[in-house]
Protein backbone atom coordinates (compact mmCIF):
# COMPACT_ATOMS: atom_id res chain seq x y z
CA UNK A 1 0.00 0.00 0.00
CA UNK A 2 1.62 3.21 -1.25
CA UNK A 3 0.62 6.35 1.18
CA UNK A 4 1.73 9.50 1.11
CA UNK A 5 3.97 10.77 4.30
CA UNK A 6 1.24 12.33 6.18
CA UNK A 7 -1.18 9.42 6.39
CA UNK A 8 1.60 7.37 7.27
CA UNK A 9 2.28 9.77 10.58
CA UNK A 10 -2.20 8.95 10.65
CA UNK A 11 -1.80 5.47 11.11
CA UNK A 12 1.11 5.54 13.52
CA UNK A 13 -0.71 7.87 15.92
CA UNK A 14 -3.91 5.61 15.70
CA UNK A 15 -5.75 4.95 18.98
CA UNK A 16 -6.43 1.03 17.95
CA UNK A 17 -2.81 0.63 16.68
CA UNK A 18 -1.07 -2.11 19.03
CA UNK A 19 1.07 -0.57 21.96
CA UNK A 20 3.93 -1.43 23.97
CA UNK A 21 1.99 -3.41 26.55
CA UNK A 22 0.30 -5.33 23.54
CA UNK A 23 4.02 -6.57 22.12
CA UNK A 24 5.23 -7.10 25.47
CA UNK A 25 2.32 -9.26 26.28
CA UNK A 26 2.12 -11.23 23.13
CA UNK A 27 5.93 -11.84 22.38
CA UNK A 28 7.39 -12.43 26.05
CA UNK A 29 6.47 -14.53 28.84
CA UNK A 30 6.53 -13.99 32.54
CA UNK A 31 6.92 -10.37 31.96
CA UNK A 32 7.37 -8.60 35.25
CA UNK A 33 7.19 -4.92 35.37
CA UNK A 34 9.25 -2.76 37.63
CA UNK A 35 8.60 0.69 38.99
CA UNK A 36 10.42 3.83 39.53
CA UNK A 37 13.73 5.48 39.05
CA UNK A 38 14.87 5.75 42.58
CA UNK A 39 15.38 9.70 42.41
CA UNK A 40 11.68 11.38 41.71
CA UNK A 41 8.75 8.46 41.49
CA UNK A 42 7.47 6.78 38.51
CA UNK A 43 6.21 6.98 35.13
CA UNK A 44 3.47 5.08 33.44
CA UNK A 45 4.57 6.49 29.90
CA UNK A 46 7.78 4.26 30.67
CA UNK A 47 6.87 0.08 31.38
CA UNK A 48 9.86 -1.69 31.95
CA UNK A 49 11.03 -4.74 33.31
CA UNK A 50 12.17 -8.38 32.85
CA UNK A 51 10.62 -11.19 30.58
CA UNK A 52 11.40 -14.50 29.05
CA UNK A 53 12.22 -14.65 25.04
CA UNK A 54 12.39 -18.32 23.85
CA UNK A 55 13.31 -18.92 27.39
CA UNK A 56 16.15 -16.61 27.73
CA UNK A 57 15.71 -13.63 30.29
CA UNK A 58 15.74 -10.17 29.10
CA UNK A 59 15.23 -6.87 29.64
CA UNK A 60 12.18 -5.23 27.80
CA UNK A 61 10.96 -1.16 27.71
CA UNK A 62 8.45 0.40 25.93
CA UNK A 63 6.90 3.83 25.66
CA UNK A 64 3.18 3.14 26.25
CA UNK A 65 0.19 5.28 25.14
CA UNK A 66 -2.67 3.03 26.00
CA UNK A 67 -6.19 2.72 23.61
CA UNK A 68 -8.93 4.17 25.64
CA UNK A 69 -8.85 8.31 26.41
CA UNK A 70 -9.00 6.95 30.01
CA UNK A 71 -5.70 5.32 29.44
CA UNK A 72 -3.92 7.97 27.41
CA UNK A 73 -4.56 10.01 30.05
CA UNK A 74 -2.83 7.85 32.64
CA UNK A 75 -0.04 7.39 30.07
CA UNK A 76 0.04 10.93 29.27
CA UNK A 77 0.03 9.97 25.89
CA UNK A 78 2.93 8.33 25.68
CA UNK A 79 4.94 11.61 26.29
CA UNK A 80 7.44 10.08 29.09
CA UNK A 81 8.69 12.64 31.96
CA UNK A 82 12.48 12.60 32.70
CA UNK A 83 12.10 9.90 35.63
CA UNK A 84 10.58 7.77 32.93
CA UNK A 85 14.05 8.10 30.89
CA UNK A 86 15.93 7.43 34.08
CA UNK A 87 13.72 4.50 35.54
CA UNK A 88 14.36 2.86 31.76
CA UNK A 89 18.40 3.33 32.12
CA UNK A 90 18.28 2.04 35.80
CA UNK A 91 16.74 -1.03 33.79
CA UNK A 92 19.37 -0.99 31.26
CA UNK A 93 22.25 -0.50 33.42
CA UNK A 94 20.42 -3.85 35.65
CA UNK A 95 20.47 -5.82 32.27
CA UNK A 96 23.95 -5.30 31.96
CA UNK A 97 24.99 -6.15 35.66
CA UNK A 98 23.22 -9.02 34.61
CA UNK A 99 23.87 -10.16 31.08
CA UNK A 100 20.97 -9.88 29.88
CA UNK A 101 19.85 -8.49 26.17
CA UNK A 102 17.28 -5.30 25.72
CA UNK A 103 14.54 -5.22 23.30
CA UNK A 104 12.98 -1.87 23.39
CA UNK A 105 9.21 -0.81 21.70
CA UNK A 106 9.23 3.06 20.93
CA UNK A 107 6.20 5.02 20.07
CA UNK A 108 6.21 8.22 21.39
CA UNK A 109 5.61 12.15 19.66
CA UNK A 110 7.93 13.28 21.97
CA UNK A 111 9.17 13.54 25.28
CA UNK A 112 7.15 15.54 27.90
CA UNK A 113 7.97 18.96 27.38
CA UNK A 114 5.89 20.67 30.69
CA UNK A 115 7.24 23.01 33.18
CA UNK A 116 8.10 20.36 35.84
CA UNK A 117 10.07 17.81 33.26
CA UNK A 118 12.21 20.70 32.58
CA UNK A 119 12.68 21.68 36.14
CA UNK A 120 13.19 17.82 36.64
CA UNK A 121 16.10 17.76 34.00
CA UNK A 122 14.44 16.28 30.99
CA UNK A 123 17.25 17.47 28.83
CA UNK A 124 20.08 15.83 30.89
CA UNK A 125 17.87 12.54 31.64
CA UNK A 126 17.44 12.11 27.77
CA UNK A 127 21.40 13.16 27.22
CA UNK A 128 22.47 10.87 29.82
CA UNK A 129 20.36 7.45 27.87
CA UNK A 130 21.82 8.33 24.81
CA UNK A 131 25.41 8.45 26.47
CA UNK A 132 25.02 5.15 28.47
CA UNK A 133 23.38 3.55 25.48
CA UNK A 134 26.42 3.75 23.65
CA UNK A 135 28.49 1.77 25.59
CA UNK A 136 26.11 -0.85 27.46
CA UNK A 137 27.89 -4.21 26.21
CA UNK A 138 24.90 -6.00 26.10
CA UNK A 139 22.88 -6.46 22.68
CA UNK A 140 20.45 -4.11 22.47
CA UNK A 141 17.37 -3.75 19.72
CA UNK A 142 14.63 -1.05 19.22
CA UNK A 143 11.36 -1.21 17.33
CA UNK A 144 9.69 1.63 16.63
CA UNK A 145 5.65 0.33 16.50
CA UNK A 146 3.90 3.99 16.00
CA UNK A 147 5.51 7.45 16.08
CA UNK A 148 8.74 8.23 16.60
CA UNK A 149 9.31 11.41 17.72
CA UNK A 150 12.30 14.03 18.51
CA UNK A 151 14.53 12.83 21.62
CA UNK A 152 12.19 11.61 23.53
CA UNK A 153 11.81 8.34 20.98
CA UNK A 154 15.86 8.30 20.73
CA UNK A 155 16.23 7.91 24.36
CA UNK A 156 15.43 4.46 24.11
CA UNK A 157 16.90 3.92 20.33
CA UNK A 158 20.31 4.09 20.21
CA UNK A 159 20.95 0.03 19.91
CA UNK A 160 22.88 -1.97 17.67
CA UNK A 161 19.45 -2.74 15.36
CA UNK A 162 17.01 -0.11 15.07
CA UNK A 163 13.55 -1.60 13.33
CA UNK A 164 10.76 -0.19 12.16
CA UNK A 165 6.86 -1.44 11.42
CA UNK A 166 5.83 -0.26 7.81
CA UNK A 167 3.77 2.61 8.80
CA UNK A 168 5.49 3.98 11.95
CA UNK A 169 7.45 7.09 11.47
CA UNK A 170 10.51 8.69 12.37
CA UNK A 171 11.65 12.16 12.67
CA UNK A 172 13.11 15.09 14.41
CA UNK A 173 9.87 17.04 15.02
CA UNK A 174 6.32 16.18 14.34
CA UNK A 175 4.51 17.39 10.66
CA UNK A 176 2.73 19.88 12.32
CA UNK A 177 5.04 21.56 14.51
CA UNK A 178 7.67 21.89 11.65
CA UNK A 179 5.18 23.84 9.39
CA UNK A 180 4.12 26.07 12.02
CA UNK A 181 7.94 26.71 12.87
CA UNK A 182 8.83 26.91 8.61
CA UNK A 183 5.41 28.07 7.21
CA UNK A 184 3.46 29.51 10.34
CA UNK A 185 0.74 27.15 9.65
CA UNK A 186 0.38 24.20 11.38
CA UNK A 187 -2.34 23.25 8.11
CA UNK A 188 0.62 22.63 6.05
CA UNK A 189 1.34 19.95 8.10
CA UNK A 190 0.96 16.91 5.02
CA UNK A 191 3.71 19.35 3.28
CA UNK A 192 5.75 18.89 6.05
CA UNK A 193 5.87 15.78 6.59
CA UNK A 194 6.86 15.01 2.68
CA UNK A 195 10.08 16.96 3.39
CA UNK A 196 10.64 15.08 6.69
CA UNK A 197 11.54 12.34 5.49
CA UNK A 198 9.89 10.41 8.11
CA UNK A 199 8.59 7.39 6.80
CA UNK A 200 10.36 3.78 7.05
CA UNK A 201 11.64 3.62 3.72
CA UNK A 202 13.01 7.21 4.09
CA UNK A 203 14.99 5.61 7.00
CA UNK A 204 16.10 2.49 5.74
CA UNK A 205 17.45 4.34 2.65
CA UNK A 206 19.47 6.99 4.66
CA UNK A 207 20.75 3.77 7.11
CA UNK A 208 18.70 4.74 9.97
CA UNK A 209 17.31 1.36 10.43
CA UNK A 210 18.33 -1.91 9.36
CA UNK A 211 14.19 -3.25 8.75
CA UNK A 212 11.02 -2.63 8.14
CA UNK A 213 8.36 -5.42 9.89
CA UNK A 214 5.15 -6.17 7.56
CA UNK A 215 1.53 -4.89 8.95
CA UNK A 216 -0.24 -7.35 6.95
CA UNK A 217 -0.66 -8.92 9.73
CA UNK A 218 -1.23 -6.50 12.51
CA UNK A 219 -2.39 -7.48 15.75
CA UNK A 220 -2.59 -11.11 14.79
CA UNK A 221 -0.78 -13.85 16.69
CA UNK A 222 1.14 -14.33 13.38
CA UNK A 223 2.38 -10.86 13.36
CA UNK A 224 3.42 -11.45 16.57
CA UNK A 225 5.26 -14.45 16.31
CA UNK A 226 7.05 -13.61 13.22
CA UNK A 227 8.80 -10.66 15.48
CA UNK A 228 9.65 -13.25 18.38
CA UNK A 229 11.63 -15.30 15.47
CA UNK A 230 12.95 -12.19 14.29
CA UNK A 231 13.87 -11.21 17.72
CA UNK A 232 15.58 -14.50 18.47
CA UNK A 233 17.32 -15.04 15.66
CA UNK A 234 18.75 -11.13 15.90
CA UNK A 235 19.63 -11.42 19.76
CA UNK A 236 21.65 -14.61 19.35
CA UNK A 237 24.09 -13.43 16.09
CA UNK A 238 24.37 -10.36 18.72
CA UNK A 239 25.25 -11.83 21.53
CA UNK A 240 27.73 -13.77 19.89
CA UNK A 241 30.12 -10.08 18.76
CA UNK A 242 32.88 -9.75 20.18
CA UNK A 243 33.27 -6.17 19.53
CA UNK A 244 29.69 -5.26 20.37
CA UNK A 245 30.21 -1.15 21.41
CA UNK A 246 32.33 -0.65 18.75
CA UNK A 247 30.50 -1.73 15.78
CA UNK A 248 27.16 0.05 17.76
CA UNK A 249 29.63 3.06 17.23
CA UNK A 250 30.29 2.21 13.74
CA UNK A 251 26.53 2.07 12.68
CA UNK A 252 25.70 5.62 14.06
CA UNK A 253 28.96 7.23 12.70
CA UNK A 254 27.34 5.59 8.99
CA UNK A 255 23.72 7.27 9.27
CA UNK A 256 23.14 9.09 6.15
CA UNK A 257 26.84 8.47 4.72
CA UNK A 258 25.68 6.31 1.79
CA UNK A 259 22.86 8.35 0.85
CA UNK A 260 25.09 11.37 0.41
CA UNK A 261 27.74 9.30 -1.34
CA UNK A 262 24.66 8.66 -4.15
CA UNK A 263 24.38 12.04 -4.85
Amino acid sequence: MNLIPYNRVKLARDSQRPTGLDYIRNIFKGFIEFHGDRRYGDDPAIVGGIARLNGNPVTVIAIEKGHTAKERAYRNFGAAHPEGYRKALRLMKQAEKFGRPIVCFVDTSGAYCGIGAEERGQGQAIAENLMEMSTLCVPIISILIGEGGSGGALGLAVADRVWMLQNSVYSVISPEGCASILWKDAAKAEVAAARLKLTSEDAKSLGVIERILSEEDLGKKEFYDNIRTLLVEELGQLSSDLDLIGKRYERFRRIGADAVNKE
